[in-house]
C-alpha cells in the first residue's frame, strides 16, 4: 500500500505530449500544446548553447590544455570519479585514448557494488593502462545512515551512498592538489533532471546531518561530509579545483558508446541507468514507484527522447511494464535486508511508513535555490531540477 505525501496536492493526470513526464512531478508546467517545462527548458537553454562540434572541440581542447599544464610532472593531470556505468567508463574512454589525459580513476566502494560494475571498472582500467584508487567507507556507519534515511520517510534513500562518492573525491582533490576532477554528468544522457521533490539535493550536509541526529544510532566518526558551499565555492575559487564535464563537448550517443565499450573492453551493460549499484537499483525499481509512486524511467527516457536517442512511442510501451523484474524483486528486497541487518517485516513497515519530504527536516534549500539562480544568470547552469 503507497501512502501519498501531505505535501501532494489532487490534480488531474497529464503526460507531456514531447517526452513521457507527467504530473508525478508536482511542479511540472505545461503550455498551450501539452509540451512541459522540462522540453521548453531543454530547447530554450539547453540546446542552442550545447555544441558538440568543431566548437565543442575547440573548446574542449582548451580545458585539456589546460589540465596537461596543470599536471606537469604529476603521475596523473585529473581524476575520474568511475562507478562502472556507461556515463564513467565512456568518459574513462574518451579522456585516455581521445584526449591523452593521464587520468587517475577513482572508486568509492560504498558498499553496494553489483558484480557486474567491479568487472567493468576492471576491465577499463587494465586495458587502457590506468591507476585505480578506491576508497572503502566504513560499512557500519553507512548502514546506520541508511537505515536513518529509511526511518526519515524521505524519497531520497540513496543520499548516504551519493554524498559519500562526492565528498570524498572533493576530500582527495583538496588533500592531493589536483586541480581537475573529470566527472561523467552530461546533457545528451541527462538534460532532464529528477525533480527536487523525487531526489532532494545529496551535497546538503544540514539535512544529512539532521536525519541521522534523528534516527541514526551511532557517530559518523569517518563518513565523509561536503556542503554545496565547501565544493561550489571553497573548492571552486579558492582552491581552484575544477570539476569538468568533457562528454558535453563531443557526441555521445548511448546506444553506440555501450556497443564501442562492449566491442573494445567485453564491457557489460545494465538492465538500466544506475544500475551498477545494488542498493540504487532496488531504490530506483522498486521502492521510489512503489511507495511515492516516482519512475526515475521517465525522466531517463525523456532525456532520451529530445536528444533523438529514443522514440517516445518506445518509452511509453517501456513504461507500461514495472521497472522491477516481478520474479527477482523478492530476492532483491531480502538481499538489501539481509545487507541492512533487518528483517523483511521491517524493511515493508518503513515502505507502508506515512511518506515524509525533504521540507520535513532541516536543509539547505534556500542556498540550493539562490545559488542555481545566480549560476543561471550566469549562464553557468542550464538544466538542473526545481
Amino acid at each position: 500500500m503507497r501512502r501519498s505525501s501531505t505535501r501532494l496536492t489532487t490534480r488531474e493526470y497529464r503526460v507531456c505530449s514531447n517526452c513521457v513526464m507527467d504530473t508525478t512531478d508536482t511542479q511540472i508546467v505545461f503550455d498551450a500544446n501539452g509540451v512541459c517545462d522540462h522540453c521548453t527548458n531543454y530547447y530554450q537553454q539547453i540546446l542552442p548553447n550545447w555544441h558538440t562540434d568543431e566548437r565543442g572541440r575547440a573548446e574542449l581542447m582548451r580545458i585539456v590544455d589546460r589540465i596537461r599544464k596543470d599536471g606537469a610532472g604529476r603521475d596523473f593531470d585529473c581524476i575520474i570519479g568511475m562507478s562502472g556505468g556507461i556515463d564513467s567508463s565512456y568518459l574513462t574512454y574518451i579522456a585516455k585514448e581521445q584526449l591523452g589525459l593521464r587520468p587517475l580513476v577513482f572508486h568509492v566502494d560504498a558498499g553496494w557494488n553489483s558484480q557486474v560494475a567491479v568487472n567493468n571498472i576492471e576491465r577499463l582500467v587494465d586495458a587502457l593502462g590506468l591507476d585505480l584508487y578506491t576508497t572503502v567507507i566504513d560499512w557500519e556507519e553507512m548502514r546506520d545512515l541508511q537505515l536513518a534515511y529509511f526511518k526519515a520517510g524521505v524519497p531520497h534513500i540513496d543520499t548516504p551512498q551519493d554524498h559519500a562518492f562526492f565528498a570524498t573525491m572533493y576530500q582527495f582533490a583538496e588533500r592531493h592538489k589536483v586541480r581537475h576532477i573529470l566527472t561523467g554528468a552530461n546533457y545528451s544522457t541527462e538534460c532532464i533532471r529528477n525533480p527536487v521533490e523525487w531526489m532532494y539535493y545529496q551535497s546538503d550536509s544540514t539535512q544529512l546531518l539532521d536525519i541521522h541526529r534523528k534516527f541514526g544510532t551511532r557517530p559518523l566518526r569517518t563518513f565523509p561530509i561536503t556542503s554545496i558551499l565547501k565544493h561550489k565555492v571553497w573548492l571552486r575559487y579558492v582552491k581552484r579545483i575544477a570539476v569538468l564535464r568533457p562528454l558535453n563537448y563531443v557526441p555521445y550517443l548511448k546506444a553506440e558508446a555501450m556497443q564501442l565499450l562492449e566491442e573494445k573492453f567485453g564491457w557489460q551493460p545494465y538492465p538500466q541507468k544506475h544500475f551498477e549499484s545494488r542498493f540504487t537499483k532496488f531504490y530506483e525499481s522498486y521502492w521510489l514507484p512503489k511507495k511515492f509512486g516516482y519512475d526515475t524511467r521517465k525522466v531517463q527516457y525523456s532525456s532520451l527522447i529530445v536528444t533523438k536517442q529514443m522514440t517516445r512511442q518506445e518509452a511509453l510501451a517501456r513504461l507500461a511494464k514495472p521497472a522491477y523484474d516481478e520474479l527477482g524483486i523478492h530476492h532483491d528486497v531480502e538481499y538489501v535486508a539481509t545487507k541492512l541487518g533487518i528483517s523483511g517485516e521491517e524493511l515493508d513497515g518503513y515502505l507502508t511508513a506515512p511518506n515524509r519530504s525533504y521540507h520535513d527536516y532541516k536543509s539547505q534549500k534556500d542556498v540550493y535555490r539562490i545559488g542555481a539562480g545566480v549560476m543561471r544568470l550566469l549562464g553557468s547552469e542550464r538544466g538542473g531540477k526545481r
